[in-house]
């Protein structure tokens, strides 16, 4: 560990003599504007314009041709474009690996952690879309979107058919980066950042959303289902509801400028039915039916304090407990080790959990480096109520441990569109009494390059 970090930092000595550079991805070739036009501090947070070009579904044209005709408007280009997220994580619990490197407690390169493929933009003057492939999987689709907006007066609404595999019903629409939604988040750990993911809504999801937005704030009423694709029989039916409601006014002073806010509430409510692999809930592996239960409140605060830029970032979510005949999808563990595999409904946790988070992050070097810090306090919500406990579940059964955070953060823009970042989570509180498989610290590096 004590070489790999000597190289680590050695490589960001480096990298700080790098130029800078304008990013050229999908958006960036469609719009003939720099990352830096969208995104505040570093991607993937959203400035006002980028939230504006997200609200309006993606068609928005620059100095690029289009193809024109009667009810025909599109790029002369398909944009595409890719993304490479390459990680080492390390954490401080027993070295059981039979080879090093098995997991993370032996130090883990993860190379890549994600390789995406990316397609997007106009299909029409008022319609886009939004394509993310995993080059790096079995299967190549991830996620889609097709937003279609109508202006009226000042306000847009629109309607957004989507499909994900792990970014939950808030998927459809959202604008903010306090992790509402798990692919726009400000930090890199975000079950420690964001109580909206450390509850569970990264599910796979399929639905559609109504949302009506304008610079006031945005509403977005989804009706969907927790299954990717939605292909498995009554999972096709989209009686889960998610509801998302946001204040987004800008405020103004002569000492620290603009300052625009995102003030919300989200709410996941009803029943569906969602995939049971291991046949944990009925005797063979199926659909079951579950819940789809939580709430959730945040604040979000972009601005300016010094002259640099800044922002503030404050949650709070819960999700209810379960039961075998009725899991909540929304409060249930995930096998093995990993979170990015779909949660199992016989992994149903016995109580609430719920978290919140507070978290701040300042750009020392404007557009370069970017340090930021959080705190958590959250409840797991105990083990869970299958009788196969999942071995990744540390919790103990008919307990509610709390589970408590600090972290600190560091982005370093080698490039508008190549950024290295550096989270460092301590974990405390009555879950650790008993010593945990992962230990209480995680730490993880993170070089993300996109084109």
């Amino acid at each position: 560990m004590h070489k790999n970090m000597l190289f680590l930092s050695g490589m960001l000595a480096m990298l700080a003599i790098v130029p800078e550079a304008s990013a050229v991805p999908s958006f960036s070739r469609q719009a003939s504007m720099t990352c830096k036009a969208c995104h505040a501090q570093h991607s993937p947070i959203l400035n006002g314009f980028g939230q504006a070009f997200k609200a309006s579904g993606y068609p928005m044209m620059g100095t690029q041709g289009k193809v024109e005709g009667e009810g025909l408007s599109i790029p002369v280009t398909l944009n595409a474009s890719m993304m490479l997220k390459g990680t080492y994580e390390k954490t401080n619990g027993t070295k059981t690996d039979v080879i090093p490197g098995d997991s993370s407690n032996s130090g883990q390169w993860k190379i890549p952690e994600e390789f995406d493929l990316f397609f997007g933009g106009r299909i029409a003057e008022t319609i886009g879309f939004y394509f993310e492939g995993h080059v790096d999987s079995p299967q190549l689709l991830a996620a889609f979107k097709l937003p279609a907006a109508v202006y009226i007066a000042d306000a847009k609404f629109s309607v957004i058919p989507f499909m994900t595999d792990e970014q939950g019903a808030s998927y459809g629409y959202e604008q903010s980066s306090t992790g509402a939604v798990r692919n726009v988040r400000w930090a890199q750990h975000r079950m420690e950042t964001s109580a909206q993911q450390y509850i569970g809504s990264d599910t796979p999801a399929t639905g559609v959303s109504i949302v009506a937005q304008n610079d006031t704030g945005y509403i977005n009423l989804t009706r969907w289902a927790p299954g990717f694709m939605a292909r498995e029989g009554a999972a096709q039916t989209l009686s889960s509801s998610y509801l998302r409601i946001a204040a987004t006014p800008t405020l103004s002073n002569s000492v620290t400028g603009d300052w625009s806010f995102n003030i919300g509430a989200q709410v996941w409510r009803g029943s569906n039915y969602a995939h049971d692999s291991k046949g944990w809930i009925a005797a063979t592996p199926g659909l079951v039916p579950v819940d789809t239960r939580a709430t959730a409140l945040d604040f979000q605060a972009l601005g300016h304090f010094k002259g640099k830029e800044m922002g503030v970032y404050v949650t709070w979510a819960k999700s209810p407990a379960g039961t075998a005949t009725h899991p909540n999808i929304l409060n249930t563990a995930r096998p093995g080790i990993s979170s990015d595999v779909p949660p199992e409904p016989g992994l149903y946790r016995l109580n609430e959990r719920k978290a919140w988070t507070i978290g701040a992050e300042y750009s020392v070097i404007p557009n370069r480096l970017h340090l930021g810090a959080a705190y958590r306090s959250g409840h797991s919500g105990g083990g869970s109520g299958s009788v196969a406990v999942n071995p990744s579940d540390p919790a103990v059964v008919g307990n509610n441990p709390s589970d408590n955070a600090v972290t600190l953060t560091a982005v370093y823009n080698i490039a508008q569109n190549i950024e290295f970042h550096f989270n460092h989570s301590y974990y405390s509180g009555s879950l650790y009494n008993t010593p945990q498989p992962m230990g209480n610290q995680l730490t993880t590096f993170l070089l993300e390059v996109s084109w």
